[in-house]
């Protein structure tokens, strides 16, 4: 019989519960006990949930309050020095880790953050090194195997290998030059064994290993770590069920298949064409092939005639014994049920499918892959081929004045008008700014009476006129605060905005909105990603009128603020029915439009933001010169309408730069602001290592901490920086935008941050 299995499933709580559960403990409004019962009920109904509609293989283990690699981390006493002996609870300093501590004489920074390889989930990087002692401190996939146990569920435990874990750190700051953290592999497997024998002497049969550097180029150079890590793993685990997803597996199935273990999973939503060659490699094996065919990355209904196809290929080749129908990857990356959509059409809501939904999807699939006489089953193949019909014959049609549009692009319209040398020079008269020019990323605290407003007017508790008076007022309030300060670019602080990919959704053609679709994007930071369903096309100006009124407040320029094409394809739901080069190219039509009134309106500095461009970088280098060459092209169609005098920004955070340098060259933007402050100067050594021509904006401190930086510490920031990067190609930001931020830290950490600018312009 051929099995089912979800390989992870959303933390969040239907309601978000978690997200409320752990911000009031942040806020001592909630105890850890509170906190604990919260995280238990959201376990059990998610475990009840998925054995309700039949899923065979349960995932435990993968829950977590703030990120699963730091949950690795904690229980692996990889804990740096910073965060021990400060008299914190356990709980306390895993969160410090996670988000930084300043409170009671505590004051310590965050961890790095970094992508989820191509997602936009975001991991805290472990910190390694020679001195990193580990040791099991808990057990935490045996604590919810139990858990899930003590309920009556059967569950598989999920964790995350011992070499991707090693892979996805970084060498801590007293680590030698040239460390490589998976030289630790003989120190830490020690540790795996104990944790995995205690699950096999606990009753578990199985356990699912994610090792998603398989799917890595890199991961070639590996063989013999992984061949000797599993031999040694093998011997007192229960069965080992190896993960991959996101990408395919390519020459690594052959020392893939020679791995002692019992099952393999391959993701074939991005990578269908492999699925031959691992049917070639593991025919000769024991090992059972999980076929991940229903998507954990995207929301559409899955295809289950495709999805059949694949599964009776498998099937033919290992038989239905050696077959498990399975999400592509974890569905931590999808809202959790299409159930608490009220307000989508019916026609829309047909076409979708969340994590609950996916679940019934590979349970289906799986059933009739068996044989299934069940009529119910029978029933929901024939609704699903009618399902996939009406949307295939929406699909057909399209705006032919978008596609049309696009087809009459030029090569011209890529370009500004004159090189960068040119631009400075006119920017430099034009704006008149001192050295070391200071500015934020754009969106300032949204406080509670801005949510709260918002919602008023969502249920008509006020009027529209009321709700602008009121957006009039925060836009003064942020300008006159950014004037006080002295900041030399301001911004209106973006209090209209709900997101920074929604907002623009919104007023675009060709998406649609969930009410409750939230993704967890980092710790508590939940996302609702817009839905692209048809093409897209801007029918009237955005952000111009926001921005207007902003900059008649002053007479310091006034940025306008964008979000770039290749960030609102990437943090949206895209289609899968057209490219995404087709999809980003759109989007950039619509956004030069918008770029072109923002001057027009006397709008002098741009941003448009794309932090999500290395993100979609795909994970396999053969496919990086396509996805670059589109990406980068359409970031110039977006900007490129403009004057010289027009000076165009754009903002990177959490990108290995290194990797894609010469496309960051090739954006031409005349200043670009990256994540700095936690990044360990990585950053700036690429740029040291490759030059950089134009103006750039080193973030000088976290905004993802609530701790404030001192005037101190960001001076020294500045002349690390100043060592690298030419004082007139220099500015001065935070790493990313203030918008979770509350107002005190914010005044604060600004305040800081200009005296530190004005400091570096007395001694420049």
């Amino acid at each position: 019989m051929v099995l089912s299995s979800v390989l992870g499933f959303p933390r969040i709580g239907a309601n978000r519960e978690i997200k409320k559960a752990v911000e009031a403990y942040w806020g001592g409004k909630a105890t850890a006990e509170d906190l604990t019962k919260a995280a238990a009920d959201v376990r059990k109904a998610s475990w009840t949930n998925l054995k309700n509609r039949h899923v065979d293989l349960i995932p435990s283990g993968d829950f977590s309050l703030y990120d699963h690699v730091l949950d690795h981390s904690a229980a692996f006493n990889v804990i740096p020095r910073r965060y021990t002996g400060l008299d914190l609870s356990p709980l306390d300093v895993y969160f410090a880790m996670g988000r930084g501590r300043q409170a009671a004489g505590v004051d310590v920074p965050a961890c790095e953050m970094k992508k989820w390889f191509d997602s936009n989930y975001h991991y805290v990087v472990p910190e390694l090194s020679e001195q990193t002692e580990f040791k099991l401190l808990f057990n935490k996939a045996l604590q919810e195997y139990n858990e899930a146990k003590g309920l009556g569920i059967s569950t598989r435990p999920v964790i995350l290998g011992p070499i991707s874990y090693l892979v996805l750190g970084k060498a801590a700051k007293e680590a030698p030059a040239n460390f490589q953290p998976v030289s630790l592999l003989p120190k830490l497997l020690p540790v795996y064994k104990q944790l995995l024998s205690e699950l096999k002497a606990a009753g578990v049969d199985s356990v699912q290993v994610d090792e998603p550097v398989l799917v890595l180029d890199d991961a070639a150079k590996l063989d013999k770590q992984y061949a000797s890590a599993f031999a040694e793993l093998a011997s007192v685990s229960p069965r080992i069920v190896l993960t991959t997803y996101f990408a395919r597996l390519d020459s690594n199935i052959n020392f893939i298949s020679k791995l002692p273990i019992a099952g393999l999973h391959i993701d074939l939503v991005r990578a269908p064409g492999q699925l031959d060659n691992v049917l070639e490699a593991i025919k000769p094996t024991n090992i059972v092939l999980s076929l991940g065919v229903v998507s954990g990355r995207n929301i559409w209904k899955c295809d289950f005639a495709t999805a059949l196809k694949q599964g009776q290929k498998a099937v033919a080749a290992l038989g239905e014994d050696r077959v498990i129908v399975a999400t592509s990857s974890s569905l931590l990356h999808t809202p959790v049920t299409l159930a608490s959509e009220k307000k989508l059409t019916p026609e829309q809501k047909d076409w979708f499918s969340f994590a609950l939904e996916k679940a019934a999807e590979v349970a289906t699939i799986a059933a009739l892959l068996s044989g299934s006489q069940d009529s119910k089953i029978a029933a929901a193949y024939e609704a699903n081929i009618a399902s996939i019909a009406k949307r295939r014959e929406f699909e057909h049609t399209s705006d032919d004045a978008v596609r049309k549009r696009v087809a009459s692009v030029t090569s011209d319209m890529y370009n500004r008008r004159s090189p960068f040398a040119t631009r400075k020079e006119t920017q430099a008269k034009h704006l008149d700014l001192p050295k070391f020019p200071t500015t934020t990323i754009g969106s300032f605290p949204q406080t509670k009476e801005i949510r709260n407003a918002r919602a008023k007017l969502g249920k008509s508790e006020i009027t529209e006129a009321e709700y602008e008076d009121f957006i009039k007022k925060e836009i003064e309030a942020v300008v006159r605060f950014q004037e006080k300060i002295g900041l030399d670019i301001l911004v209106h602080g973006e209090p209209e905005r709900n997101d920074m990919v929604q907002y623009f959704g919104e007023q675009l053609n060709g998406f649609v909105f969930t009410q409750n679709g939230w993704v967890q994007s980092y710790g508590s930071r939940y996302v609702r990603p817009p839905i692209i369903v048809s093409d897209v096309s801007r029918s009237a100006p955005m952000t111009v009128r926001w921005s207007s009124y902003a900059q008649s407040l002053t007479k310091k320029p006034m940025k306008g603020m964008l979000t770039g094409p290749v960030t609102i394809l990437n943090w949206s739901f895209p289609r899968d029915d057209v490219s995404r080069k087709l999809q980003s190219q759109q989007l950039a039509l619509a956004l030069r439009d918008e770029v072109i009134d923002l001057e027009k309106a006397g709008i002098s500095v741009i941003q448009v933001d794309e932090p999500a461009i290395r993100e979609g970088l795909p994970l396999r280098r053969a496919d990086w010169n396509e996805y670059l060459g589109w990406a980068v092209d359409t970031f110039k169609l977006a900007t490129a309408g403009v004057t010289d005098a027009t000076q165009t920004h754009s903002h990177f955070c959490y990108s290995d730069f290194g990797d894609i340098f010469t496309s960051i060259q090739r954006l031409d933007a005349d200043v670009i602001s990256i994540e700095f402050s936690k990044s360990d100067m990585k950053l700036l050594r690429t740029f040291q290592q490759f030059g950089y021509s134009n103006q750039i904006g080193p973030g000088v401190y976290d905004i993802h901490s609530p701790r404030v930086p001192s005037e101190e510490e960001i001076k020294e920031r500045l002349k690390t920086t100043l060592s690298i990067i030419p004082a007139d190609l220099m500015f001065v930001n935070p790493d990313c935008g203030l918008k979770t931020r509350g107002w005190k830290e914010t005044e604060a950490s600004l305040s800081n941050m200009v005296a530190a600018a004005r400091w570096a312009r007395q001694g420049a």
